[in-house]
Order: structure tokens, then sequence, then C-alpha cells
């Protein structure tokens, strides 16, 4: 169903009652903290150790946490194009974890998928070897049914890959001054000031959405950066959120570089969207030395936004996915962070030219294929054995109606007496079946279609090149290769495989709304 279809009369019935929150005060503008670096060039191994801790994310109170080698989110891992990585990931969790190196062309047996689980007490140890362009990106756990409170608890961090043939000698480079990592996360603390997350009922179909912003793990932070030339490697990290970025005061960014590298030429802009696992390099001018905000459009990807307009069906959203952060004005937007530029100059200018960066996908396609990310069986009765209706009868093979039986639990269950089944193609993701072979070099064009809402789409071991979006041209000097897409209806896809994912070990290509991913929209595929 289209979410322009969708019926107001089911919205009001969908609110559930908002996780419960602290009566205490965020503090926000706390310095940024700046993960620290562990390079992982010339062969050289580490131990990244999963493991529990505390963060002190609010004053007077500590949350338990889990993160890699850290109380929060992992360390930066860098590793350098030519070389070989060779990372032990280290299990001293009581669940199974993964490390998916997220953008990373690699093996499927080094891709830390979910067939690829490290149970308690055991490690794993991967080599990786690099070889594709500078890039921002980044690492998570990848459990089936857990990916998203596992990220949302900590399991995350950035990956910086390095080409010292690229010829980025005249961007910003001095790490936190004026190349500065930002991962931005959305949560929620409960009145114990602990996490406060829930992937049942509505969070199941919506994402949840926090109401505090994070920034490298602190809240609203102010980041104090020269004054400048200044870089933000920017990571979506948030489960589910969209945000749409700008500065306070209008300014323009340029942006160098999307998920997989350096773009064709910059792109001045104003305003980014930048979906959930997306990454983007901006450049913003700081040398007046004024401070600014960084901003966020409240986040509208809810199936009641086209019956009930963006900003109401984006509110509805929030209220149904979690929260939704203090508004700065009457249009919802709200504060990410702050940039001070109270450091030394530096002598920087804003490039007319990038580094070397990817190329748009040579070779003729071989096949094409149809990806359908379903949200089924919202209206009606019962579809099989994985249907139901959103207020009808029918209901799912395990769980019950959320107003019709019992609350739906995390990976089944019914919505408003009914039922409602992620999936692609109409199949919610098995670990048993190997939805499509890919050939090793083949070139394929992928028609991915979204229901109801906007899913960003996202395929592991490769990178692709977005040919059009409902049915309109993109133009490849402004997007570059992307290994994830939003995508809003349909989206027209190049792609190539040039490493192989044995049965065994296979590919992922899954929506990157968490919760969606984890209650089945997934599919798995081999190349060879």
């Amino acid at each position: 169903m289209k979410r322009r279809s969708f019926l107001a009369a089911g919205a009001a019935a969908l609110v559930t009652p908002a996780i419960g929150r602290g009566a205490f005060a965020a503090e926000a503008g706390a310095p940024l903290p700046i993960p620290e670096i562990w390079d992982l060039s010339d062969g050289a191994s580490t131990d990244l150790v999963a493991r529990t801790g505390r963060a002190s994310f609010l004053s007077g109170r500590d949350t338990s946490t889990i993160g890699y080698s850290q109380n929060f989110l992992g360390p930066v891992l860098r590793v350098r194009r030519g070389s070989i990585a060779r990372p032990r990931v280290i299990n001293e969790l009581n669940r199974l974890v993964t490390a998916h190196w997220h953008g990373l062309h690699v093996p499927g047996e080094a891709d830390g998928g979910p067939q690829l689980a490290i149970a308690p007490g055991r490690d794993w140890a991967p080599e990786l070897e690099i070889d594709q362009p500078e890039t921002t990106l980044w690492y998570h756990s990848h459990i089936h049914g857990e990916t998203g409170p596992q990220v949302y608890q900590g399991l995350a961090g950035m990956m910086l890959l390095t080409d010292p043939d690229a010829g980025g000698d005249a961007l910003p480079s001095e790490w936190g001054v004026d190349d500065i990592p930002l991962i931005i996360q959305d949560r929620t603390f409960d009145g114990s000031g602990q996490f406060a997350y829930s992937s049942a009922g509505p969070n199941r179909m919506m994402g949840f959405r926090g109401d505090r912003i994070l920034v490298n793990g602190a809240i609203q932070p102010v980041a104090s950066v020269a004054q400048g030339v200044v870089r933000l490697r920017i990571l979506n990290g948030s489960n589910a959120r969209i945000y749409r970025l700008s500065f306070d005061d209008g300014r323009d960014f340029r942006q160098i570089a999307s998920d997989a590298g350096y773009l064709s030429r910059p792109s001045n802009i104003s305003q980014f969207t930048l979906a959930p696992a997306e990454r983007v390099e901006l450049l913003v001018d700081l040398s007046d030395g004024a401070p600014v905000k960084l901003l966020s459009e409240a986040d509208d990807n809810s199936p009641m936004a086209g019956m009930m307009g963006d900003t109401m069906g984006g509110m509805m959203g929030d209220m149904m996915g979690g929260g939704s952060p203090q508004a700065v004005d009457g249009s919802g937007r709200f504060e990410v962070m702050s940039l001070s530029p109270d450091r030394p100059t530096n002598d920087l200018s804003m490039p007319e030219n990038l580094p070397l960066g990817p190329g748009a996908i040579p070779g003729e396609p071989v096949r094409r294929r149809a990806f359908d990310l379903s949200m089924s069986s919202m209206m009606g009765g019962g579809m099989g054995n994985s249907g139901g209706g959103m207020m009808g009868g029918g209901v799912m093979n395990r769980g019950g109606g959320m107003m019709g039986g019992g609350m739906m639990d995390r990976n089944h269950g019914g919505m408003m007496g009914g039922g409602m089944s992620l999936g692609i193609n109409g199949q919610p993701y098995s670990m048993d079946r190997i939805d499509a072979d890919v050939g090793l070099g083949d070139v394929e064009i992928w028609e991915v279609r979204a229901d109801m809402m906007q899913h960003p789409f996202h395929v592991h071991g490769t990178s692709f090149q977005v040919l059009s979006a409902n049915g309109r041209p993109v133009d490849f000097d402004t997007m570059g290769l992307k290994d994830v897409a939003l995508v809003d209806q349909s989206m027209e896809i190049k792609i190539s495989f040039d490493r192989t994912a044995p049965s065994a070990a296979p590919y992922m290509l899954h929506c990157h709304i968490l919760e969606h991913e984890d209650a089945g929209m997934m599919a798995q595929f081999t190349v060879g």
C-alpha cells in the first residue's frame, strides 16, 4: 500500500503512550568529544572488544551502555588503500555480536553480516584487504533481530579509508581542529537516566526516534574549531531518524564527498538530507569567526505524511516513533550542535577541484532485478501466515493485534487487530534462504521500490550509482557513488560486484531503518 493511500482513521489509534522520560534536564553545550584514531594500516592488528560500560550523558546520572573498546561507541579505525587491516573482534558481552564494516568492499567471509555472529567469549579475526577510493565509512553490529538495540546502546564507530595517491593535501586535515568527525544519533532516556528503547508497536512501523540529539556521545555539544575552512565528516548513526541539516544563519556549505568517496566536483548547498547510515563530507567557511548552530528539520518520514502534510505527518511520526527533539522555532527545526571558530585561523580556501574519487560504474548491464521494500497487510483481512489487517481481522502466525489481541513483539505480531509484515519482495528475511545469485564481475540494474514511506536502501560489499529517482535522471557529479540511498517510491541503481560472497557468508541488502531490518526488511545474496 502506498503511503498516500493510508487511512487517517488509523492515526489516532496508533499513538501509544510515550516512553517514560526523565524529569531532569539534559545539559547541552558540553565540548564535542573527538574520538581517538586507531591506525590499522601496514598490516597492523588491534583488539576491538565488544563490552559493557557506563557513560555520563546526563548531569548526575550514569547510563548503562555498550561499545567497542570504549564505554560508548568505538574508536575511529583508519585503514589505507593498498594495505591489509587485521582487526580482532572480541565479544565480552553475554549475547551474539558482529562487526560489519559498512561500505567496505571485502568478501562475504570478512563482511561481518549476521551469518558471522561472534558468540560470547569468542573472537573473530578477519583480514581486510583495502582497495577502494578514499572515503568515510563506519562499522556496527549486525545481528539479525538485534541490530537496532545493539547499535542504539553503542556498538558502532567511524572508519576512515585513506589513499595517499588521491591528492587531498589541500583539504582540512588537522583532526579535531579543522577535520571534525560527527556521529549524529538520537536517543531517549527514562526516569532513571537509562536509554529507553522499544521496537514493538508503532516503533516497528516507524523506526525508533529519540528526543535527545547526541553527537559523538554528547548532547548538543559545542565544537571548538579553526577559524577558517572546516571539514565536517558526518555520519547519521541513528536507527531511523532522517536529518535535513542547515546552519541557523543560512550560510552555504560545500559538499565534497558522499558515501563512497569524493564527488567529481564540489557542490554548493545550504541544506543536506542525511538518511540513516549515510555519510557526507562538507566544508564550511568559518573565517568570519561567528559561531553557528547546526540545525535539522523535523523528520517527516511517516506513512501519515502523505495524508496529513509533511509537518503534521512528521509530528505524528515522532509521536509514534519514540519522541521529537525540542524545536527552536514553529517549523519544528531542532538544534543538533554548535560550531565555535575560536582556534587559530588556517590559511585554506574552498577548493574548486577535488581529490580523485570513484568514477561512474562502467560496463553494460547483464540483467535487471526488482526489489520491493514492502510494509504489507496494513488494512483488511488476513494475508497468509505473515499477514493480517491493520484495521481488520487477520493476525500473523505469532502475535496478536494491538487493538484486537496481544501487543506485537519485536519480530512478529499484529497491529490494530491485524498485522503488518515487513519484507522484501513479499518475504521477510530468512538466514536459511538465498534470495539472489549474482555473477562475479557482473553489472546489473536494480529497481528498488519503497512502500508507504521512505526507506534508506543499503547493499553490502559494493557501491552503486543512482541512475534515476521516481523516473527522473540523477546527476552522477552531484551524488557520486553510494552504498545507502533514500528511496522515496522508486529508484533505479547500477551496481557491480568484484568480491565473492558464498552461501555460508552472503551479502545483505536491506532497509537501514534498523527496526525495519530487524523485523524482516532484508534479503541476502551470493556473488561468485
